[in-house]
């Protein structure tokens, strides 16, 4: 089959990979001039299989609420007068509640599982190199009444076999030592071993170059125009080259809309309505001054709800949620705000481990802002649509580097006509034919 994926993040590179493994014929279509160069470009470098938790859950109304008129809230709502906003803050409500919460768990563990152990088997048959430290992801708490949650948390994971458990602060001090200057704060946290870290934008981008060493047309810096449809299946995609303004068009036996909140508006040409909306999301990543004194576990701060993860010479830290549109701006004073934020928390925790000074004063910390496409459950979509040839993945919210592996190993099964082996609820009218079915057993993940 001849296939066209829109979207070179991780998403789309790795639906590219896994459909060129199964014999296919693949272009890749981006409006960057590389890989990786949007919401896959610094994100918190987390295989998170274990903290997949929703955003929705019985106490999220009331804390968003709290939460708006603060500007340093992890999760800021921003009212626009957009009733696509309204109509996914709706959708969201009616996810908070717990069999929802519990519901939408299991779906996110099942991807997240069957992820991991796609991405092991690419690192396999690649040996791509992309800053990888197997040394599990930790969630330290400042906060005893939090802390005492903790054990429910992870009650819930190990229900759907992830190991992730409760741990004493002196237990959390000898799993990561960089702790030991915060440690007067911290009242316990968890940990889950088998969860990785690694730089995501550095595996899209190899995986890229050997998709394109696997012969996939990579279309960069080339805009969708349109995706052109009659009789309700897509006859063809208009793209069009930023560098020299000429338009073209692309025929294809199967079209992949894996253009994260981007995928809203393209898929609405074709009367496709998607409930995904961006969340913008930010991040610092810093030079190391002290290495030795550096993190290698990656962890999660409760209090502040950020991420930090040891990328080589370096220490990422990303967090906060905002609900407020398209917007990409880093040069706000909110913008701003969020980052010092982030940047100051890691002298808190880390004190003279990374370069966090200013630029004022001399330093050179990369601030970086992206669009997180998050439905109201936070499980992807992941599957046919209502238009013939036309395919979706998206929606990843936070998670696109956890499940970004098995989320294109899975639409390549679905369109090569296969059963991906775990138990998730695809998008549309996915399901194989029963010859498949027989073939591939469904097993739970």
């Amino acid at each position: 089959m001849r296939v066209v994926v829109l979207g070179a993040g991780i998403i789309g590179v790795s639906t590219a990979w896994h459909l060129l493994q199964r014999g296919h014929e693949v272009s890749v279509v981006d409006r960057q001039a590389g890989a990786a160069l949007e919401t896959s470009f610094a994100n918190a470098a987390q295989i998170s299989v274990s903290y997949c938790e929703p955003w929705a859950n019985k106490e999220a109304p009331l804390k968003a609420l709290k939460w708006m008129f603060s500007a340093t809230a992890p999760l800021l709502f921003r009212p626009q007068l957009d009733p696509a906003q309204w109509r996914w803050g709706l959708q969201f409500l009616g996810q908070c509640n717990d069999a929802a919460f519990e519901r939408n768990v299991a779906q996110l563990v099942a991807l997240g599982s069957y992820s991991h152990a796609a991405l092991k088997d690419v690192v396999v048959d690649t040996g791509i190199e992309y800053q990888r430290l197997e040394r599990g992801i930790a969630h330290y708490y400042t906060d005893q009444k939090s802390f005492d949650g903790a054990a429910g948390a992870a009650a819930t994971m190990q229900r759907f076999g992830v190991l992730r458990r409760v741990v004493s602060r002196s237990e959390l001090l000898r799993i990561e030592p960089a702790l030991g200057a915060f440690s007067d704060h911290i009242v316990g946290g968890t940990y889950t071993e088998t969860d990785e870290s690694g730089d995501a934008r550095v595996f899209t981008q190899k995986l890229a170059a050997l998709c394109a060493d696997k012969g996939a047309q990579m279309l960069y810096g080339c805009d969708v125009e349109r995706i052109e449809a009659s009789d309700q299946e897509v006859k063809q995609v208009l793209i069009k080259e930023r560098a020299s303004g000429r338009s073209r068009a692309l025929q294809a036996d199967a079209y992949v809309v894996a253009c994260g909140s981007y995928t809203t508006p393209l898929l609405q040409q074709v009367g496709v309505r998607v409930p995904i909306y961006p969340g913008k999301g930010y991040s610092a990543t810093l030079p190391l001054l002290q290495p030795d004194r550096a993190p290698l576990v990656s962890m999660i701060d409760d209090q502040m709800k950020c991420a930090v993860s040891r990328l080589g010479p370096q220490l990422r830290v990303a967090g906060t949620i905002e609900l407020g549109g398209f917007d990409l701006a880093l040069d706000t004073p909110l913008a701003r705000r969020r980052c010092e934020l982030l940047v100051r928390r890691i002298e808190q925790v880390f004190p003279g481990v990374a370069d966090t000074r200013t630029p004022e004063e001399g330093g050179d910390p990369q601030f970086w802002t992206g669009l997180r496409p998050a439905t109201p459950t936070n499980i992807p979509l992941i599957g046919r649509t209502k238009v013939g040839k036309l395919w979706v993945n998206a929606g990843h919210g936070t998670l696109g580097w956890t499940h970004g592996a098995g989320s294109g190993k899975a639409l390549a099964e679905l369109i090569s006509g296969e059963v991906p082996a775990m138990r998730f609820g695809f998008y549309g009218p996915s399901a194989p034919s029963s010859a498949a079915r027989r073939s591939t057993p469904v097993t739970q993940a």
